[in-house]
């Protein structure tokens, strides 16, 4: 068989569902390639993750279409699932991507986790999702420290030969002196994630802080995604992030809908906030807006 493959986002992360495919059927002996539009296949995938990313109307009317932004929530076949994925798709990732748990304990109304995969639950471990010719893990969990399977995969990565990355972010508010501890042995890629979406989550923030940095993780490595509704509110948990030498990073709320766009006013913010040069040099959102004209 010809299997097409179509990757809908096109960001430079790969797409965990697509290397899967690529796998299960290239242990099928199928010939596995990037969908090309003016071919035709015995069978075309095509994985969107994001709900404003444009849908393809040249794909074939029975392409098998799936991930979050088709609104599809399901889960891939068992048999397919259970497949190494194939990273000679996506020939530039130099890292492992995967799992060690699925799921969430919260709650969070702008979250389609809760929606997707339901409650939090061990998956894999992490010597199932390295690759042979990496040590880094970029691990996609949506609250591994609510899971003692996660603990535990965590703490047995410490002294090994591996380099890790929680690119959802950890959940600060389960951050005790033992988890910190703990943070604090593992080898990280770069940064260490966590998320301040609400007002209500800064001081946790500013207190889990102080247990990182008294196990070797400063201020510098913490990079906190601020969730974008209320300008104001966003601004107050960017700038005091700022203040404390932490990077924070904006993101522009979206509802679940395939038209949902951030607001001009809520696009300006993100890109003061993102450059890290004009966000460090400018300390007030008022000060940007006064320079420059928001646009969509």
């Amino acid at each position: 068989m010809l299997i097409g493959l179509h990757d809908a986002d096109r960001t430079r992360f790969p797409n965990y569902a697509l290397m899967k495919i690529s796998a299960w059927h290239k242990a099928r002996d199928d010939t596995v390639e990037w969908w090309n539009p003016i071919k035709t296949y015995d069978r075309v995938y095509s994985s969107k993750v994001f709900s404003y990313t444009p849908v393809c109307d040249d794909l074939p009317p029975d392409a098998i279409k799936g991930g979050t932004g088709y609104g599809e929530y399901g889960e891939l076949p068992a048999e397919v699932d259970a497949c190494f994925p194939d990273y000679s798709i996506y020939p530039d990732v130099r890292y492992a991507i995967g799992f060690l748990t699925r799921g969430c304990i919260r709650r969070c109304p702008w979250c389609i986790v809760p929606r997707k995969e339901g409650i939090i639950r061990p998956y894999r471990t992490w010597r199932e999702i390295k690759r042979s010719d990496s040590r880094d893990i970029v691990l996609m969990d949506n609250n591994i420290l609510a899971c003692p399977h996660g603990v535990d995969q965590l703490q047995s990565m410490i002294g090994e030969d591996v380099r890790i990355d929680i690119n959802q972010g950890l959940d600060a508010r389960l951050i005790t002196p033992e988890i910190a501890a703990m943070l604090g042995r593992l080898k990280w890629i770069r940064f260490v994630r966590l998320s301040c979406d609400t007002d209500d989550m800064l001081p946790v923030i500013q207190d889990k802080a102080r247990l990182l940095n008294a196990h070797g993780i400063k201020n510098w490595r913490l990079f906190v995604y601020v969730l974008v509704r209320d300008i104001p509110s966003a601004e107050r948990r960017c700038i005091a992030l700022r203040g404390a030498g932490m990077v924070p990073f904006a993101q522009p709320y979206r509802d679940f809908t395939a038209d949902a766009v951030p607001t001009p006013e809520q696009a300006a913010f993100a890109r003061w906030v993102n450059r890290k040069a004009i966000f460090m040099s400018v300390p007030r959102f008022s000060d940007y807006k006064s320079n420059r004209p928001m646009r969509g």
